[in-house]
């Protein structure tokens, strides 16, 4: 009998270094790494390698090996929505007023409204069998309204516009959609996952009261992670990340997707702990490189271009042609009502039109939900490409040179480069002694 870890000695060090060889190659293009890091997985599937070598797909990534590096691609998973929870600070979302407020919320409407609307006619080609309308229906609406808030970060911070005008309101912005779309999808899991009203709302109840819970246990926690930070980092270390599985445990048994309550554990983790940032930076730095790009092979052998038929790409087309218009137009158009010249409403619309790898996130659960089938998912994939690739080049383009979108010129006059270095394909390290950078 062959021994099983075998198969995972070859496949995780094959995917992981795919990953970064992808990355890196498409940050000299001008893209962040996490587009590279999506394509490889998405070409180590069934649409590149085992459409040209099947054989040799089969001996890199076995059936026998699939069930073990997709948990450990979870893990990774359930450590990144941990990580945006930890540094989405919800208290700013307190104070925005005005065209934040319009921009935020319109780029969440209108495209909810122009996803349902297509949705109507997907529904017959593309939704589950088993899967109703309403459902169905819902979750195309809610993925069509995604902002990548990690992806936008990483634009934003390599062009070092993060401190700018553009970039302070441009993160805002993306901050309240991330934290509208989590909740919406959450009832939209809730929804499709019960068979009644009453059980989705029983399950909403059930998360609602979840999220309180950790909300009040937030001073215990700060208390005991300062007692633990003076006895050791490993300790604070172990004490998050069990936090952050036990809660996805919870939500998983209260029927939702365990990514929610890896997200809630990290929006209710305390801020301001030196102990706390460099335990998630230690989180940051295994996880993401080497434990989240088997999410992406995970979702790769899901993606398959080669069994599409040739009239589903005219459904692609009308996908992407929805989310640019719902989300380009909603939020470039609530920036031009509430005041803002055409230049930095274009800007907006460009930075709030990137999706990347939040959109993937949403799209697996919907998958694993089953909510949507493959071919849909293979479609919504290619979106999520075009969307996330395009926003480096155009922001380039519509910014010119407006100061209010470039970053400050340094005092002796040479040109400005990025406000610091980013190690990551996915969220940018935060600055030694302060706060963890939004991402």
């Amino acid at each position: 009998m062959s021994d099983p870890l075998l198969p995972v000695l070859l496949a995780v060090p094959v995917v992981i270094l795919a990953c970064q060889a992808a990355g890196r190659a498409v940050r000299l293009l001008g893209q962040p790494p996490v587009i590279g890091e999506i394509l490889a997985g998405i070409l180590l599937g069934p649409s590149l390698l085992g459409w040209l070598a099947p054989s040799l797909q089969h001996h890199l990534l076995p059936p026998s090996v699939l069930p073990i590096t997709s948990t450990l691609g979870n893990l990774g998973l359930l450590a990144f929505l941990f990580l945006i929870g930890l540094e989405l600070d919800l208290r700013s979302l307190r104070t925005t007023r005005g065209a934040i407020a319009a921009v935020s919320l319109t780029g969440i409407l209108l495209p909810m409204a122009l996803g349902a609307a297509l949705a109507s006619a997907l529904y017959p080609h593309f939704a589950p069998a088993e899967v109703g309308r309403l459902p169905f229906t819902l979750f195309v609406a809610v993925a069509l309204s995604i902002t990548a808030f990690p992806v936008l970060a990483r634009i934003l911070a390599d062009r070092g516009l993060e401190t700018t005008p553009l970039g302070a309101f441009a993160l805002a912005c993306a901050a309240t959609d991330d934290a509208l779309a989590w909740c919406l999808l959450t009832a939209v899991v809730a929804l499709s996952t019960s068979g009644t009203a009453l059980s989705a709302l029983t399950a909403l109840a059930l998360t609602a009261a979840f999220a309180g819970s950790l909300t009040l246990l937030r001073p215990a926690l700060r208390t005991l992670l300062v007692s633990a930070g003076r006895a050791s980092d490993d300790l604070v270390l172990v004490l998050l990340f069990a936090g952050l599985c036990l809660s996805a445990y919870a939500t998983d048994q209260i029927g939702l997707h365990p990514a929610f309550g890896a997200f809630l554990f990290g929006a209710a983790t305390p801020r301001g702990l030196a102990a706390v940032e460099r335990s998630a930076a230690r989180i940051r730095a295994v996880a993401l490189p080497l434990l989240l790009p088997l999410f992406f092979v995970d979702t790769g052998l899901h993606t398959d271009f080669t069994r599409l038929p040739t009239e589903q790409w005219g459904w692609g087309a009308a996908i992407l042609a929805v989310a640019v218009i719902g989300k380009w137009g909603g939020a470039a158009g609530a920036a031009r009502l509430t005041g803002s010249d055409w230049r930095w409403s274009a800007a907006v619309g460009t930075l709030m039109n990137c999706r990347g790898l939040t959109e993937l996130v949403v799209l697996g659960i919907g998958l694993e939900a089953g909510l949507i089938s493959e071919p849909l998912f293979t479609l919504m994939v290619i979106m999520t490409l075009v969307t996330t690739a395009a926003t480096a080049p155009l922001l380039r383009r519509v910014a010119g040179d407006d100061p209010r979108m470039n970053p400050p010129a340094p005092p002796d006059g040479t040109e400005a480069g990025p406000a610091r270095e980013v190690t990551d394909g996915s969220v940018p390290e935060p600055d030694a002694g302060r706060g963890p950078h939004p991402a």
